[in-house]
């Protein structure tokens, strides 16, 4: 397992290394001058000139990517054109906003996703599973941002239910230790704070989960279908097992390798592709992040940014195939794999 690992770990390093170079090159690709952005329209060339040099702009593209590949060597991440901040410190915040968003709404993809494709295969052809897929299809045609406006409309201003927008009532004083805001109320002992924090939570979560919630039921219903063909399936039926025990305890952990490949691929996605959801809620996360970035041409944060996103999903990936050992102990890492 040991070796298995450290061979995953050595096969990121030509995978970041693509990854950086595709987005060095896109990035330098987007239109727009980032000197110009930085002193503005009214700024003379020789402003101009001088922010480029100052910034090494001037440079040939492959003398700017070799410089910026030895920072990230070097455990430097750049500085922000904009707000002159390191990298590597701003992103905190934002990167543990998504991380909290995107957490919270695998948690409810999977719970009602896993549990909607067992009971479709247990009650195949049945009024339930043909509801069941139903939503499954409606939600994964459901574009996120019309959810998310729908559910701003009807639970934040016609019930009054839930905030519609941010982390965090801004009255309320609330001090961010770690930056995940339901830990640090933990943490603080500050449960009127927590709860306000998971109500801030409920909209972007369920919005966000939809898509998963669908692509991980029709696999679970799917895959659990496959299994219960198997002959040992039928062995324990035969045996006097109660239906509840082979449903859950036999099938589904023999089901549910598949369906840890979607959680995983999902979880990564979210991570990287909630822009949409932050937007609409207003949710500071590496999301809105990022997409600022581009619209000032902020070319460290813009590469820095989606570097973290590509290591964190390669990572997942990597925490997915380990734990196919858990769920299977048949499957054994370091023999030929």
């Amino acid at each position: 397992m040991i070796s298995y690992i450290i061979r995953r770990l050595i096969m990121l390093i030509p995978v970041l290394i693509g990854m950086s170079i595709i987005t060095f090159s896109v990035v330098h690709a987007i239109p727009g001058d980032p000197a110009r952005t930085i002193v503005g329209d009214k700024a003379t060339p020789a402003q101009i000139q001088e922010i480029r040099e100052n910034l090494g702009l001037d440079k040939p593209a492959y003398i700017q990517y070799f410089t910026y590949v030895k920072d990230i060597l070097q455990g430097d991440l750049g500085t922000s054109l904009i707000t002159k901040q390191e990298i590597s410190k701003e992103i905190k915040p934002f990167l543990a906003a998504t991380t909290e968003l995107a957490v919270v709404a695998m948690l409810i993809a999977v719970f009602f996703g896993v549990n909607l494709g067992i009971l479709s295969a247990w009650k195949q052809n049945s009024w339930f599973d043909y509801t069941a897929m139903l939503i499954a299809l409606i939600g994964v045609s459901m574009p996120i941002f019309w959810l998310g406006l729908m559910e701003q409309w009807f639970f934040a201003q016609e019930l009054d239910l839930l905030p519609s927008n941010g982390r965090l009532d801004p009255r309320m004083e609330f001090d961010a230790i770690t930056n995940f805001y339901s830990i640090d109320a933990i943490i603080q002992g500050n449960w009127y704070a927590f709860q306000d924090v998971l109500l801030h939570l409920i909209l972007p979560a369920v919005a966000l989960g939809t898509i998963p919630m669908a692509i991980i039921a029709r696999m679970t219903r799917s895959s659990m279908l496959e299994v219960m063909r198997s002959d040992y399936i039928r062995t324990a039926r035969a045996k006097g097992l109660g239906e509840f025990w082979v449903i859950y305890k036999h099938t589904l952990k023999n089901a549910f390798i598949p369906v840890l490949t979607v959680v995983g691929l999902q979880l990564g996605l979210l991570l990287g592709g909630a822009v949409l959801t932050e937007t609409i809620f207003s949710w500071p996360g590496v999301g809105r992040y990022i997409f600022d970035a581009i619209n000032a041409r902020n070319y460290p944060v813009i590469q820095s940014g989606i570097l973290i996103l590509a290591t964190i999903f390669v990572l997942i990936n990597l925490i997915v195939d380990l734990l196919y050992a858990w769920v299977d102990p048949r499957i054994q890492y370091g023999k030929g794999e």
